[in-house]
C-alpha cells in the first residue's frame, strides 16, 4: 500500500509541475504574471520609441551661433539660450534624457530626416515652411529687420539700393528675397546679396565695412548690438513679421503633441515667464510670447 500511495503522489507531483510549466499552475488560459509585466513594458516603451527613436533620447538640433535662442556661453562653454532652456524643461517634465546637438543650419533637413535629431528648436521661423515639417503652434512673434552701421547713411529700406546685404544661409530673412516672396522686389535693388553660415561672421563683415547691411531676426539683432549702439543700428522699417515654432519630422505628431502640451503646462504655471526673465537682458520678453491655451 505504501508503494502504491508513493506512486500516486509522484504522479500527482509530476502533473502539477507540467501544468506549472504551461500555465504557471494557475489553470485556464490566462497569461502568466511575468508575461503580463513584459507585455505592459513593451506597450509603454512603444510610444517613446515612436516619438524619440530607438535611443529614447530627445535630441534637439540648434544653431549654436544664434543668441539669445541658442549659443555657447563664453565663460563656461555650456550651451545656453531661451529655446534650449524651454526644451530642457520639457524633457525633464516628460522624463526624457535630452541631448542638445549643434547642427549646420544648411543641413538641418538632412539631420531631421535621418533621425540624427528629433526636432529643430532654435528661433525656427514657421512662415514659408508650413508644409515641410510637423509643427507646434507658433510660440513667439518674430520680425525680420535690417542692421547697418550708424555711419553708412542708410536710414530706410529704399536706401539699400546698390548696397551689399548679407543674410544667413537658408534663413527666413534670406528667403524673403526669393522670387515671389514678400521682399523680392527690394532684393532686386541690392548691389549684391551675400550669405554666411552664421551671424557672428555677418557682424564682423558689417563692422569691417565688407557689407553694408545684415538682414536678421529682430531678437538676434538686439542681442548682437548690445553695447555697440554707437556702431550698429536697426532700421525702423521691418522686412516682415513672423513667428517661431518647433519643427519635427513630417508625421511625428506624437512628439509634437507631447512637447506642445508640456509647453502649455509651463505657460500656465509661470515657468515660461520665469525662463523669459532669465533672458530679459538679451531681448526676450513675454510681450512676444503667443502660445496659450484656447
Amino acid at each position: 500500500m505504501k508503494k502504491r500511495f508513493l506512486g500516486i503522489a509522484v504522479f500527482a507531483l509530476a502533473m502539477c509541475l507540467g501544468a506549472f510549466a504551461l500555465t504557471g499552475c494557475g489553470g485556464g488560459d490566462e497569461a502568466a504574471p511575468a508575461d503580463d509585466a513584459a507585455a505592459a513594458a513593451d506597450d509603454a516603451a512603444a510610444p517613446a520609441a515612436d516619438m524619440l527613436g530607438e535611443d529614447g533620447i530627445f535630441t534637439v538640433g540648434f544653431d549654436q551661433e544664434f543668441p539669445p535662442y541658442g549659443y555657447v556661453d563664453e565663460e563656461t562653454g555650456d550651451f545656453k539660450g531661451f529655446d534650449l532652456a524651454l526644451a530642457t524643461e520639457v524633457a525633464q517634465r516628460n522624463g526624457w534624457e535630452i541631448k542638445l546637438l549643434p547642427i549646420n543650419w544648411d543641413a538641418k533637413d538632412l539631420e531631421l530626416e535621418s533621425g540624427t535629431i528629433d526636432c529643430i528648436w532654435n528661433g525656427f521661423t514657421y512662415e514659408g515652411r508650413e508644409d515641410g515639417y510637423t509643427w507646434t503652434d507658433p510660440y513667439m512673434d518674430n520680425s525680420q529687420v535690417v542692421v547697418t552701421r550708424v555711419d553708412t547713411g542708410i536710414e530706410s529700406l529704399a536706401d539699400l539700393e546698390g548696397k551689399t546685404v548679407m543674410a544667413q544661409a537658408d534663413s527666413a530673412a534670406l528667403h524673403l528675397f526669393d522670387e515671389g516672396a514678400d521682399q523680392y522686389d527690394l532684393g532686386q535693388t541690392f548691389g549684391n546679396l551675400q550669405t554666411t553660415p552664421d551671424y557672428n561672421t555677418a557682424f564682423m563683415e558689417l563692422e569691417s565695412g565688407a557689407v553694408d547691411a545684415v538682414a536678421i531676426d529682430a531678437p538676434v539683432a538686439a542681442f548682437n548690438i548690445q553695447g555697440k549702439e554707437d556702431v550698429f543700428k536697426v532700421l525702423d522699417e521691418q522686412l516682415s513679421t513672423e513667428h517661431f515654432a518647433v519643427g519635427f519630422k513630417l508625421g511625428n505628431e506624437a512628439l509634437r503633441d507631447a512637447v506642445q502640451a508640456t509647453l502649455l503646462e509651463m505657460v500656465a504655471d509661470g515657468t515660461v515667464e520665469k525662463i523669459a526673465g532669465d533672458y530679459a537682458d538679451q531681448g526676450i520678453s513675454m510681450d512676444g510670447w503667443c502660445l496659450a491655451a484656447e
